[in-house]
């Protein structure tokens, strides 16, 4: 064989190479096209431990037959017996290969060309090895996939008092860069990913179980809206038009409660072009679902029973342990109405301020500095973030906002400058996010066009004019309590990560120079 390649390979990868041309020498394919496999190594074990259970069961000479595959871990010599591990999805078992069996030249081959890393199959007797470990007595063994690059080896590190087994990495970003290494080399990371599937069929076992109906809306939108967010944008070459990444789901899903389908969700992806923190990622999994005929009240009890429901199956139990504390889930969530508490923590009333400029200068009064021109939404907004949102450790909710904040939430009656709005606060970060939602078109076209005025024209988190919006609604939209939730911070909680990095299997970084 020869080799072509632009890569520059190093001594061990150009090692592994000639190791790879003498399989083809031989007759033996390094990359073969099929495989076989009878059990998984937990089902393997499974087996054997039922069968162990029969009386006159003998470990060392159990009778029960396997072929598994794997990935080799360790390749210990002892004479003409030499160990190994193999891995899978599922768990290692350790191979003992005797010259006996395969015959001492192949003891040799697998000692000078077999290499850690390589996906193997073996075939052979389940035992309990004489120092009582599962084992896999091999018969036959060959190559499934030849490693060329070695995997980084396995090292003990201690994280926030927590000692925890990561590879060799120089540093946490080389381990987001090459995923792939790192989820074939940490168990624990490829743990987190496991929870994370866990995290998500319990939220869809819920909403099922509620007579939600899943489904989906367009990703690529001629109009954005539904937040407040700078969009990525495309372009469709045939159509010769502009198109934009959703940032939320909202508005297509409400235009479905027009259409009679009166409770509806969506779990999928939202695209905001904006900053990266150990909070945020430009794309990110989220999940909504809009409710006719219920109000934010009754978003709010349904999302403490979803929220409790997801940590009883992924941890049996409401309490989870986040970075050094332990977080209840259980109901019900601590209430708290916004003004009090942004009073109560930075000791400014925002009811007493109904414009951006007197609101600034009461921050400013306090030492804080604001941008100039900034929107009185976007200044209670840094009220939240510098203030109240770091106190709100235990599930809380914060509730009624100034409408600054809400353009599409209805008005608490009474209250015209206030809307009926919360946000699910844990560990001093945002969790969700809910309103009973506007239904008015005539309102709500007035909201629209309120918030281009306030914002500003280049503004580009601005809310655009959404016409067809306006049209669905006007068919008449029943009152209803819509919901948003970002998945990706839910497994951050879940799985007791301190950034978004962790629980995203290929988070966006900047390129290398």
């Amino acid at each position: 064989m020869t080799l072509q390649s632009t890569r520059q390979f190093n001594e061990i990868e150009l090692n592994r190479i000639a190791k790879l041309q003498r399989f083809l020498e031989r007759g033996e394919e390094p990359y073969p096209t099929r495989a076989e496999r009878t059990h998984t190594i937990s089902q393997a074990r499974a087996g054997f431990d039922s069968l162990s259970r029969q009386e006159g069961f003998d470990p060392g000479n159990s009778g029960l037959t396997a072929t598994l595959c794997g990935r080799l871990r360790s390749k210990r010599a002892m004479g003409k017996l030499h160990f190994s591990h193999i891995e899978d999805g599922s768990g290692q078992i350790q191979l003992m290969l005797y010259g006996n069996d395969l015959g001492s030249d192949f003891l040799k081959l697998f000692e000078k060309d077999y290499d850690l890393g390589d996906f193997v199959q073996a075939s052979g007797m389940l035992i309990i090895s004489k120092t009582g470990e599962f084992s896999l007595r091999v018969h036959s063994l060959r190559l499934l996939a030849k490693g060329i690059s070695p995997l980084p080896a396995a090292k003990e590190v201690e994280e926030n008092g927590e000692k925890k087994v990561y590879s060799a990495f120089a540093n946490r970003e080389a381990r987001f860069r090459e995923r792939y290494a790192d989820l074939a080399v940490n168990p624990n990371v490829r743990q987190i990913f496991r929870t994370r599937s866990k995290i998500v069929n319990a939220i869809r076992s819920f909403l099922d179980s509620q007579d939600f109906l899943e489904v989906e809306t367009p990703i690529l939108q001629p109009l954005y809206g539904g937040a407040a967010a700078r969009p990525f944008v495309t372009h469709h070459n045939q159509l010769h038009q502009d198109l934009y990444l959703r940032i939320s789901f909202e508005l297509y899903l409400k235009r479905l409660l027009v259409g009679n389908l009166e409770r509806v969700y969506e779990i999928g992806r939202d695209f905001r072009n904006e900053g990266v923190s150990w909070k945020h990622n430009p794309e990110f999994t989220q999940l909504e679902f809009y409710w006719a005929y219920a109000d934010y009240l009754q978003v709010m009890a349904l999302t403490e029973q979803m929220i409790a429901h997801v940590a009883m199956q992924v941890h049996g139990s409401t309490k989870v342990a986040y970075q050094g504390q332990e977080i209840d889930f259980a109901p019900p969530w601590r209430r708290w109405n916004l003004r009090d508490a942004v009073l109560e923590e930075s000791g400014i009333d925002i009811d007493q301020h109904e414009t951006a400029e007197s609101l600034a200068a009461a921050m400013h009064a306090k030492g804080l500095h604001t941008e100039a021109g900034a929107a009185r939404g976007k200044l209670i907004d840094r009220l939240l973030s510098d203030f109240v949102e770091p106190k709100l450790i235990q599930p809380t909710f914060l509730y009624n906002y100034p409408r600054d904040l809400s353009p599409l939430a209805k008005a608490l009656p009474g209250h015209p400058n206030t809307t009926e709005r919360f946000e699910g606060y844990v560990a001093g970060m945002e969790l969700c996010n809910a309103f009973t939602e506007l239904n008015d078109p005539l309102d709500q076209e007035q909201r629209f066009l309120e918030l281009a005025e306030m914002y500003g024209k280049d503004d580009e988190e601005k809310h655009p004019l959404d016409e067809d919006y306006l049209k669905a609604m006007s068919y008449g939209m029943p009152p209803n309590g819509g919901f948003g939730m970002g998945i990706d911070r839910l497994v951050m909680l879940m799985t007791d990560q301190s950034t978004i990095r962790e629980v995203l299997l290929f988070p966006h970084l900047r390129q290398n120079e």
